[in-house]
């Protein structure tokens, strides 16, 4: 599973779903920062049917950008995984990487994933827990119980280990990529604890890795709504993919 001949070194997807306020100073940031790499980058938004300008800002912020760079629009709102899975999935660098639209793990962590897929890593993921991780603004306390509650229930129904499941700064080789994210079938919150424990099934490494991170007060995850869901979901991923086996992978 090669990566194709002339793909950049990496792919950025960032999913955005109604970030018209919040986009601009993303995108000025992910652009300034790929380009001043030495290695060829390219970015794709993927706008999950918006109702406000997200698109149309976002073709303005590109327009004219020096890395290669594309805007895909969901016809309606399906939900951040669906927009990740067609983010990643449509990507082409060699390792893809996928942001949350509020940048609450700042892009410069791009290196620290990187550094941990070259020491081994299939996937690489950001962790506001591993040692060494600094949050700068919490989230409210009971978001924040909310979330380390469903830590431990997803360790204790998936088993997978991994602390943090949640944080929205992944990096995967072109090999994971296409691995994993053909088995991915929820389409809102609990999407990423389904690609790891998808990953582990299939015998992928993946690491935490510690990034600095600060809450965005404008989050649209529900600690009540979303929550309960995605704790639901975690029972329907065990089930879903139970008979997953580790893959033979090429010399």
């Amino acid at each position: 599973m090669a990566a194709a001949e002339n793909a950049p070194r990496l792919s950025v997807v960032i999913p955005a779903y109604n970030e018209e306020l919040r986009l601009g100073p993303t995108i000025e940031k992910v652009v300034q920062y790929l380009t001043a790499q030495a290695y060829p980058a390219e970015l794709i938004v993927v706008d999950d049917g918006s109702s406000d300008r997200t698109a149309e800002l976002a073709r303005e912020l590109l327009d004219g950008a020096p890395i290669p760079h594309e805007v895909l629009v969901n016809e309606h709102n399906r939900g951040k995984g669906y927009s990740v899975k067609r983010g990643m999935t449509h990507s082409t660098g060699e390792l893809a990487l996928f942001s949350d639209a509020d940048l609450s793990t700042p892009i410069e962590h791009t290196a620290d994933l990187m550094a941990a897929i070259g020491a081994g890593a299939d996937i690489a993921i950001g962790s506001r827990v591993a040692p060494g991780a600094d949050i700068e603004v919490h989230q409210p306390f009971l978001r924040e119980m909310a979330g380390r509650m469903f830590s431990v229930v997803q360790r204790g129904i998936l088993g997978s280990g991994i602390k943090d499941t949640q944080c929205g700064f992944k990096m995967f080789t072109r090999e994971a990529v296409e691995l994993v994210f053909p088995h991915q079938r929820l389409e809102r919150w609990a999407f990423d604890a389904e690609l790891i424990f998808i990953a582990l099934r299939l015998g992928l490494r993946v690491v935490e890795v510690p990034v600095h991170w600060r809450n965005d007060a404008e989050s649209k995850v529900s600690a009540l709504t979303d929550g309960t869901q995605m704790v639901a979901d975690l029972a329907a991923i065990r089930r879903m993919h139970a008979g997953l086996r580790p893959v033979r992978r090429g010399s």
